[in-house]
């Protein structure tokens, strides 16, 4: 039989969470252009918030995320980028993400901010490149 004491214990326990449960992130976009600038809340599993695709956000930065690195981290100091400028959009990501903080920033300044910014779209907008064709 249960007594009571374990009874009222097990009653007062939180349910348990899951690890992911704490991933929500706040993007602030300036720059991009008309329609995408604005801050934005995504929570994942199962996506939700004031993004405008915040299923697809999600997935982009699980698509991203790889076990033992920062997701969000910035290029190398040392990494060889192309000198090309991508315009002048600019994000910031804060929040939780696999049970870490991230305070993260990007821009379009040159290939690897490029293709740093790129692999989170969704959840940075997609933007073209200010360069004339």
């Amino acid at each position: 039989a249960v007594s009571a004491a374990a009874l009222a214990t097990l009653s007062a326990a939180p349910p348990a969470a899951s690890a992911q449960e704490g991933d929500r992130l706040t993007v602030t976009v300036r720059d991009a252009g008309e329609g995408l600038d604005g801050t934005y809340e995504v929570t994942c599993r199962p996506g939700r918030g004031s993004h405008p695709d915040p299923e697809g956000a999600c997935a982009a930065v699980e698509r991203n995320t790889r076990w033992g690195q920062d997701t969000f981290a910035p290029p190398q100091r040392d990494a060889i980028c192309t000198m090309q400028y991508g315009g002048p959009a600019t994000a910031h990501v804060t929040g939780t993400w696999a049970g870490r903080p991230v305070d993260a920033t990007y821009d379009r300044r040159n290939g690897c901010a490029i293709d740093r910014w790129d692999a989170l779209v969704p959840l940075l907008p997609a933007v073209g490149s200010a360069t004339p064709s």
